[in-house]
């Protein structure tokens, strides 16, 4: 038995060598492999092989959309970047028609930029086509699309000239509901007082080297006067902060006390240097306004167009000399 077992080996091992030697390999023919071979000899199937390529692309499919949004949303900020600095006072959201603004639901204006907005005109002429009479200006907006305070310039010897600033506050900056009486003379002059309304926001701006300017922009008591392509005049600022406020070392306007603490009230607390600092100021300034008439419609009974206003900055209670602002915008109002 263990004879006939010993020749069928060495008979198998002679075919198999056999064979071989028919059959060589060749180095110059390449092995071609099959993929469900491959996933057979690392122990999967071939549904495996499909799953793990659909999820390769999955995986590219998701990280193309992740490039994409990235790119929408550097976009996104650089064009709101344009909207504020005033770039772009035409850009997003799209400017609406007062009509079209009263028919938006909250939710609708909620975090869109719209309420920052003043509305457009649509049809009518590019002048002031009203008739000669006594009026009531009412829903006066005011919004500015450009701020520039006037600063020394980076440039070294170089005069003191009106910068570009970079807005720090959010877009909460427009002035709205502005009424008082307009009178229209027969020779087309006009005349308006401001008596009520959202006439004021708290605005901080950011100087090219840094410095940061807060002001208060307002129309408060404007009485305009001139021709409807160029009227204007003089309305008060307000200070920025109110007689009640203490600054940190507890002084105040009507409030707090009269020197800095550990200051002796007859000594180094009424130094010169310190008396700005000791005595708060919170006497209102001046500024003054241009408009222009550059768009009117009769039959709705709006009228808008652009203007531009130079007031002072802050003066933090009197303790520093303010700084001229210049603001330019857009304004939108309707006559009954």
């Amino acid at each position: 038995m263990a004879s006939m077992a010993a020749s069928l080996a060495s008979t198998s091992a002679g075919k198999v060598s056999a064979s071989i030697l028919q059959h060589p390999l060749q180095s110059s023919s390449p092995v071609h492999l099959k993929p469900a071979s491959i996933s057979k000899a690392f122990g999967l199937g071939v549904s495996h092989l499909k799953l793990s390529c659909c999820l390769q692309e999955d995986a590219k499919e998701f990280i193309q959309k992740c490039a994409d949004a990235s790119k929408l949303a550097a976009f996104t900020l650089a064009t709101s970047a344009l909207i504020v600095s005033g770039a772009n006072a035409e850009g997003l959201p799209k400017r609406l028609t007062y009509d079209e603004l009263q028919g938006l639901t909250y939710m609708e204006v909620k975090g869109s930029g719209i309420a920052n907005q003043c509305p457009i005109i649509k049809g009518g002429v590019d002048s002031f086509a009203f008739k000669p009479g006594k009026y009531t200006l009412k829903k006066l907006c005011l919004e500015p699309t450009s701020f520039k305070v006037k600063a020394e310039s980076v440039l070294k010897n170089a005069p003191e000239e009106f910068q570009n600033t970079k807005l720090m506050t959010r877009l909460t900056y427009t002035l709205d509901e502005i009424e008082g009486p307009l009178e229209v003379s027969p020779d087309g002059t006009l005349k308006f007082e401001e008596k009520d309304g959202y006439d004021y926001a708290a605005v901080t701006v950011q100087l090219p080297g840094g410095e940061r300017v807060p002001f208060l922009f307002t129309v408060k008591e404007l009485v305009a006067t001139g021709k409807p392509d160029k009227f204007g005049g003089q309305f008060l600022v307000p200070a920025y902060r109110g007689s009640s406020f203490l600054d940190p070392k507890g002084r105040g306007g009507s409030q707090g006390y009269d020197n800095a603490v550990a200051l002796p009230a007859g000594g180094a607390g009424d130094l010169d240097e310190l008396t700005k600092e000791n005595i708060k100021d919170t006497s209102a300034l001046n500024g003054s306004i241009t408009f222009t008439v550059s768009k009117s419609n009769v039959e709705t009974n709006e009228l808008g167009g652009l203007f531009q206003s130079v007031q002072p900055s802050d003066t933090d209670l009197g303790s520093k000399a303010p700084k001229q602002v210049k603001i330019e915008g857009v304004w939108y109002a309707q006559i009954e």
